[in-house]
């Protein structure tokens, strides 16, 4: 059974909509291009609350870890 994760190679900002297209096998920057779009019909607040209340609610894939990457 498929899980939704937040993506950890395919990210703008937490990974929700790239893990939303790896769970659909879509192109992730064609649902950036849907969000985008609902987000300025809906309006900018609404959208906002739910992508921070979906950075909440979908988990990490498990294994992966949080590190920082230095820039030398």
């Amino acid at each position: 059974m498929k899980k939704l994760y937040r993506s950890e190679e395919d990210k703008v900002i937490a990974g929700i909509i790239g893990g939303i297209g790896e769970y659909l096998d879509i192109d992730a920057v064609l649902l950036r291009v849907i969000a985008i779009v609902i987000a300025v019909v809906t309006g900018i607040v609404p959208f906002a609350l739910i992508y921070l209340l979906s950075i909440f609610v979908v988990p990490r894939r498990p294994g992966t870890s949080y590190t920082v990457h230095e820039h030398e």
